[in-house]
């Protein structure tokens, strides 16, 4: 990446600039990852109400997802007249996995657990990232405890590309004001004290109180708790 497009990437704090200055500097390949939480949402709003050119909306279909969050896709696509593309996890590889294992074998230990992500998420998204200069995530500091010493430009070694998290600083007070402020689609679980939303079998409503992760993956310890997306 330019120098000069790194350094007012981290240093700007208008993500409209940004998202326009790295679609008109940046000659490789570009792309937005959703999962259509919040965080999500406001950067595709970004994206799509001012129609910048060059970044590729993209989502992992895990195949496990939530009605709510089908729905929020749909509604994201019909508000915004956009394309967002979808990548699934291999039929053989999750046809093998179930049928050695069993349907909700998550559940019986870490390992499982982890496999299943990998199948369903990690390596659908090693293929969307493929040749890619910059990857936009909707990552907050806020989020975990994990997450607390991330900066808003990264380069990510094994991926051999740049992420860009827009959103590093952002509360979750400011992510609601911004989608209620312009009518942003979102998902409804968060109305029911879903914070964190994954896949259906593998994602709660927290209570008050309890960490923003918590209601992922809630059976095993917190600090095993990420799926290999953001490393």
């Amino acid at each position: 990446m330019q120098n000069h497009l790194l350094k007012s990437l981290e240093n700007q704090s208008n993500i409209e600039v940004n998202l326009k200055s790295i679609s008109e500097q940046t000659t490789g390949k570009i792309v937005f990852s959703t999962s259509f939480g919040i965080e999500d949402q406001v950067i595709s709003h970004i994206i799509f109400q001012n129609k910048i050119k060059n970044i590729e909306v993209f989502t992992l279909d895990t195949g496990r997802l939530f009605p709510q969050t089908y729905a929020v896709w749909d509604k994201t696509i019909l508000q915004y007249e956009a394309t967002i593309k979808a990548y699934y996890p291999s039929n053989e590889k999750a046809e093998i996995y179930v049928n050695a294992n069993g349907i909700n074998a998550f559940y019986n230990s870490v390992e499982l657990r982890k496999e299943c992500c990998y199948i369903r998420k990690v390596e659908p998204l090693n293929r969307a990232l493929k040749d890619v200069t910059i990857w936009i995530t909707g990552l907050r500091a806020e989020q975990s405890e994990n997450r607390n010493n991330l900066k808003k430009v990264q380069w990510d070694e094994e991926r051999q590309l740049y992420k860009y998290n827009p959103l590093l600083d952002w509360t979750t007070q400011d992510i609601v004001s911004f989608l209620k402020n312009n009518g942003v689609p979102y998902n409804t679980l968060h109305d029911e004290n879903f914070v964190s939303i994954g896949c259906a079998p593998c994602t709660r409503a927290t209570k008050p109180g309890e960490d923003f992760r918590a209601g992922r993956w809630w059976w095993e310890d917190k600090s095993k708790k990420e799926c290999g997306l953001h490393r």
